[in-house]
């Protein structure tokens, strides 16, 4: 198993480049802030819509403004109590939506990774093309640059906003059926796979494209993630709490250990390796993120398969933590997508 206190320092300059975002590096040496939350605090859970109501939080959020970027896509800045501000949504229209009026019409919701934003699908995939004769409504919410679609402790409440606010905004607004299936990822991916087992019946298909999907997979691993949070200037321990103090919270928003709830639906799941694989430029060097990402969903699919899960896998070896990959492998997953959301 690949093991490197430095790993994290290579990851955060890799992140920048790839994302194209600034910020601080880290060295990967995880230093604890000077207060961490309480046990108390870190031990509650985000309301599942499938056991609790709305809450007056979430009913109060609404949209402040709309946007209308081509006939279909349109961009929502959306005051979020759960957040505790504006939140950005980027939206596709169904392809009738115009003619429509009274349609209900099934979403599908996509996560971005970590240090980036909810423009990147359709700013680096062709999710707009691919989805344009389609009677499908397309989601692609803010999660933060390291949020980690979780509620923090204390802090911005991600899950709340995209599990409760986010799908009753589009429920009164844009027509959003029952019908949904999730996608992401890197940080998406654990997103796409979280909500789908911590909210039940919410998702047909959830799918994860080199995502971090094991967070626990070693002692290096877990720091790692803290050390990726602290350079972005937030507390991390405000988010599960220390690895070995707050285990459970941790297991609570780990894909590895949430994944006997992902047995009523069905999954997609790829990695590469971190190898120079055939969509790399000649000269490409080894990826250390996917190497590491790679690793997890190595274990994740044993566990998946060890328990029988409905789940395409799709580990395929050589390449790198790239959009050129995320966007092939959109397209694997495109056929379960669809199916799940009964496109024709």
């Amino acid at each position: 198993m690949y093991h490197n206190h430095n790993f994290w320092g290579v990851v955060l300059a890799a992140v920048v480049l790839l994302c194209g975002c600034g910020g601080p590096t880290s060295s990967g040496a995880f230093t604890p802030p000077p207060a961490a939350p309480s046990t108390t605090s870190l031990a509650t859970s985000s309301p599942s819509p499938a056991t609790s109501g709305p809450s007056s939080r979430s009913a109060s959020a609404r949209i402040v403004a709309r946007k209308r970027l081509t006939k279909r896509e349109v961009d929502l800045p959306v005051e979020s109590p759960a957040v505790g501000g504006q939140v950005k949504v980027r939206l596709l229209l169904p392809a009738h939506y115009q003619t429509k009026k009274n349609q209900r019409w099934p979403v599908l919701y996509l996560f971005h990774g970590c240090c980036d934003s909810y423009v990147s699908w359709t700013r680096s995939t062709d999710i707009e093309q691919l989805t344009e004769h389609l009677d499908v409504l397309v989601a692609m919410p803010e999660g933060g640059l390291v949020g980690f679609y979780s509620d923090w402790q204390p802090g911005p409440r991600w899950e709340t906003f995209h599990t409760l606010e986010l799908p009753m905004l589009l429920a009164q607004n844009y027509g959003a059926g029952t019908v949904a299936a999730v996608a992401g990822l890197s940080m998406g991916g654990l997103g796409a796979l979280d909500y789908a087992a911590r909210h039940p019946g919410m998702f047909t298909v959830a799918a994860s494209f080199s995502g971090i999907v094991h967070t626990r997979l070693s002692s290096d691993e877990s720091q790692g993630y803290l050390g990726l949070i602290q350079s972005e200037g937030q507390d991390p321990l405000a988010l599960w709490g220390e690895p070995d103090a707050h285990v459970d919270i941790w297991k609570q928003h780990n894909p590895y250990d949430l994944a006997p709830q992902l047995r009523d639906l069905r999954l997609f799941i790829s990695a590469g390796n971190g190898q120079p694989g055939p969509l790399d430029k000649a000269g490409t060097s080894e990826d250390s993120i996917e190497t590491q990402i790679g690793a997890e969903n190595r274990a994740f699919a044993d566990r998946v398969q060890q328990l029988g899960l409905n789940a395409t896998i799709d580990l395929y070896g050589p390449g790198t933590h790239n959009w050129v990959y995320f966007q092939r492998e959109l397209h694997r997953a495109w056929p379960m997508i669809s199916d799940g959301l009964g496109l024709k």
